[in-house]
């Protein structure tokens, strides 16, 4: 039995060694939930370095300087700020007095201006209406090296001394002068209202071979055109317009220049003008597209006119008070009641007041198809807009109610 009591106890030991937890084994556990693995005491701890901070990651903070490149770009603004610019002009003008030169306003930025930057300064005082100071600011650049010789502040320089015929103040060969310097003088004469001058400078570069901008045209046109008794002059500069193998037009001054060809009733330059621009790879507006529906009207050129419209309506082009009224008239013409009915609705939900001539136009279509309850109240709109009819108006509804009272 002893044996068998001996044999018990060793059969028990095993299970108490396998039961009981070792101190490393314990410290392993209770790190696991103090989030900390323990080192080896054996082997030394290893710092690891921190990452080196990526260039577009990095944060200054405020207080260093800023790098060069920014102060660069900063100054390249400030010569280009239109705004700076003509802050310059409107320093000059506040000098205190006119023997003041305009040196004790540009001597403080003259390292932030570079070639061209005081083209805007010198158009801008021609504007305040002072072409000495414009001069001051020309000659001053001049003994700059690095912003003279410069055609630009040249041409701006020699445009508004044209402007205030002060030209002979600046002397300079005007052989040798560029296109753009020429064309400047052009614009700075047509201004300045000396049409005979510009038109002699016209003359003489197209003697000399110098082609000069398309806009140069269009400004004396659109100047000339003032004047009914120089009409003739009109259709010559016209005619060279259209001779031109190229054109260089903005829609603004391609509209200007149909719109007199409309007058002049030169509705074949019209069309070519309009046909031009489309074919310029650009969008007609709402003005361009009235002014050919005008034209092709003033012509009794009706169906043609109403594509048009159809054309303009398809490009998704919102109509203008001005084009409500061309349409109008248009389809009065072609005593179309149903379109014109819609078109004056429309011309209402946009929020149009009609003007005395679309009222007239209306009363005239609904008189021709004897609607005279459709007359009376379009004329009690004309009343309510505190407009009177005309006489031939009144004369044509006094004629509508007798017929219908006759009936």
């Amino acid at each position: 039995d002893d044996d068998d009591d001996d044999d018990d106890d060793d059969e028990e030991e095993p299970a108490d060694d396998s039961d009981a937890w070792e101190p490393d084994e314990i410290e392993a556990i209770s790190s696991l939930f103090q989030k900390r693995i323990p080192q080896n005491p054996n082997k030394p701890v290893r710092v690891r370095p921190l990452p080196l901070p990526q260039p577009h990651k990095l944060r200054r903070p405020l207080g260093l300087p800023t790098p060069k490149h920014k102060i660069k770009s900063s100054s390249k603004q400030v010569y280009k700020d239109p705004s700076f610019l003509i802050g310059l002009a409107r320093e000059i003008k506040s000098l205190p007095c006119s023997e003041a030169h305009v040196s004790l306003v540009l001597n403080k930025w003259v390292s932030f201006l570079r070639k061209g930057s005081l083209s805007t300064t010198i158009r801008e005082l021609g504007h305040m209406g002072l072409p000495e100071r414009a001069l001051q600011t020309y000659r001053w650049a001049e003994k700059h090296p690095h912003l003279f010789p410069d055609n630009t502040i040249l041409a701006s320089t020699v445009q508004v001394l044209a402007t205030h015929h002060e030209l002979k103040l600046l002397k300079f060969d005007n052989s040798l002068a560029s296109k753009n310097v020429i064309e400047a003088m052009v614009k700075g004469c047509i201004e300045g209202g000396w049409l005979n001058l510009a038109r002699k400078l016209i003359l003489i570069s197209k003697s000399n071979n110098r082609i000069l901008d398309s806009s140069v045209y269009v400004k004396m046109v659109l100047e000339i055109a003032k004047n009914p008794d120089k009409y003739h002059l009109v259709v010559l500069l016209l005619q060279e317009l259209k001779d031109r193998e190229e054109l260089r037009l903005s829609q603004q001054d391609c509209t200007s220049v149909m719109k007199i060809c409309v007058k002049l009733r030169r509705f074949e330059v019209v069309e070519s003008l309009f046909d031009w621009f489309k074919e310029s790879n650009r969008e007609p507006s709402v003005v361009m597209y009235t002014t050919m529906i005008h034209s092709r009207y003033s012509e009794e050129r009706y169906r043609e006119a109403m594509s048009l419209v159809w054309e303009m309506e398809e490009s998704n082009c919102l109509l203008d008070l001005p084009a409500y009224r061309v349409v109008i008239k248009l389809l009065v013409a072609l005593d179309d009641l149903g379109r014109a009915m819609r078109y004056y609705s429309k011309l209402k939900e946009a929020g149009f007041s009609p003007t005395y001539d679309i009222f007239r136009d209306m009363i005239s279509v609904f008189t021709a198809s004897g609607r005279l309850m459709k007359c009376r109240e379009i004329c009690k709109e004309v009343e309510d807009a505190g407009l009177r009819l005309d006489s031939d108006t009144s004369f044509r509804l006094l004629q509508l109610q007798k017929q219908t009272m006759s009936l």
